[in-house]
């Protein structure tokens, strides 16, 4: 496992998931532009795994979440690290605060707890915690409770307030009889989230914290407890969240699903990684950058204060257009897989010409996958209702017409094959329909393909030959 640096650097960011799921898209802007502040400043990112919730955290979770960064090349300086590797380092913390009165022993049950709160909403007062086992000069403690063990709590500043200048929500204060003595260590020693992020933080020399707006309440407290331990205090920047296209909270049903599960569906992380620095971010009117683009214009000015609305439709275009971008080589190692995973067998084929075929209308990688199975599956004629309706006696007078011209063909590519096709129809007084919807369904067993000389083309004379006689 890495370690921190002993030394900071001018910026250090870092993103911390929690592993108790896949790494969803929210979580992954965060993470890119946490990356991207890191990169734009020459400083360091580093990754943390918040994985103390051990009743939710699974290892599965964690791979999930370091198979996505890997997808869209979200490279970490220093890490992983995890939470619970360092719990001797956490303890650590606790019994310096203890002793230092910062912290103390709290053995109010949780239901005790409850009763505070309850007390106080009903007197109008902020249901919290009331202190019970908070020290204080000349303050008597209740009797500890036989065989309870108790939890930590932080003990709060009860004066003033606690102010920072959020990166994009600007100046933020909350006053400190606002809030509650929190919770650092529960009852069986091991510590709470809020705790061990000021820590790690600390420990890990962290600069600039940009996170979800869902943490914005944490911020006061954590604030307070780094203050305590005598640490700066990192520059934070709340992100606003991400809306489906119906304006609610995306979710599952608007496509808020894994990372990978996008690779799955065919998209390049480039086109992620673009579509993702969109959503509330801009550099002008420019919608298509590079990586190192984005890097270079990277600026929390140009964050968005208001959320930023998920469209499919958005990035099915952005994708598209990387697609168009990849060079040959790249396209076939992209597609290659998916067509095999479909049964497709791309043997003595020129699978760039197929591809490049369906590119320029392709959406995503599965779709040009899709499209390719016509040249990669096995053949399978029309079914009888189609051949019924296309190949009527005229059409196979026309095809086996058709054939002996290009039987007589000198060259067998796409331009010579043009010219036969032109000729063939001047010849006869025919439309381009009365030959090309006929033609595709004996070669490919399909009513509408590609253009039909590059179809031909791609398939070879022998085997247009072939399924012509057929017919």
């Amino acid at each position: 496992m890495n370690t921190p640096q002993s030394a900071p650097t001018a910026v250090r960011t870092r993103f911390a998931p929690s592993p108790t799921g896949y790494l969803h898209l929210g979580g992954a802007r965060t993470a890119l532009f946490s990356w991207a502040f890191a990169r734009h400043h020459n400083g360091t990112f580093v990754l943390r795994v918040e994985d103390t919730d051990v009743q939710r955290s699974t290892p599965q979770a964690v791979q999930a979440i370091l198979d996505g960064m890997k997808w869209l090349s979200l490279d970490a300086d220093e890490g992983p690290f995890y939470q619970m590797q360092r719990i001797d380092r956490y303890k650590e913390v606790l019994a310096t605060m203890l002793d230092a009165g910062t912290a103390y022993y709290c053995y109010s049950s949780p239901e005790e707890v409850e009763q505070m709160r309850e007390l106080a909403k009903a007197q109008g007062r902020k249901p919290k915690y009331d202190g019970t086992w908070r020290p204080e000069p000349g303050k008597a403690l209740p009797p500890v409770p036989e065989g309870r063990k108790p939890v930590v709590r932080f003990r709060n500043p009860t004066e003033g307030v606690v102010t920072w200048n959020d990166m994009l929500k600007g100046p933020i204060s909350i006053d400190n009889a606002e809030l509650d003595d929190l919770i650092i260590a529960r009852p069986d020693g091991t510590p709470t989230y809020n705790f061990c992020v000021v820590v790690d933080d600390h420990d890990m020399q962290i600069t600039h914290v940009i996170r979800g707006d869902d943490h914005v309440n944490n911020t006061p407290r954590q604030i307070n407890i780094l203050k305590a331990l005598g640490a700066p205090v990192p520059e934070y920047g709340h992100l606003p969240m991400i809306l489906g296209p119906d304006g609610q909270k995306l979710s599952k049903r608007h496509g808020a699903v894994s990372v990978m599960e996008y690779d799955t569906q065919g998209y390049l992380p480039e086109a992620m990684i673009n579509y993702l620095a969109r959503l509330g971010w801009s550099h002008g009117d420019q919608e298509l950058f590079s990586r190192e683009q984005f890097v270079q214009w990277f600026d929390t000015r140009n964050l968005s204060k208001s959320a930023a609305q998920w469209d499919p439709k958005k990035l099915n275009w952005v994708n598209a257009h990387y697609i168009r971008e990849l060079t040959d080589d790249a396209l076939v190692a992209h597609v290659a897989p998916r067509i095999a995973a479909r049964g497709g067998n791309t043997e003595d084929l020129d699978l760039v010409a197929i591809l490049n075929l369906f590119r320029d209308r392709a959406e995503t990688l599965e779709q040009l996958a899709d499209n390719a199975m016509l040249f990669c599956a096995p053949y399978q004629p029309a079914d009888a209702q189609l051949a019924a309706t296309v190949l009527t006696d005229e059409a196979r007078a026309t095809l086996k017409k058709f054939a002996t011209a290009a039987a007589a063909l000198d060259a067998w590519d796409v331009p010579t094959l043009a010219a036969l096709v032109k000729q063939f129809l001047a010849d006869n007084g025919l439309k381009m329909p009365q030959l090309g919807i006929p033609l595709r369904v004996a070669v490919t067993g399909q009513k509408q393909t590609p253009a039909i000389d590059a179809v031909l083309a791609i398939l070879g004379r022998d085997l247009v030959l072939q399924r012509l006689n057929q017919v």
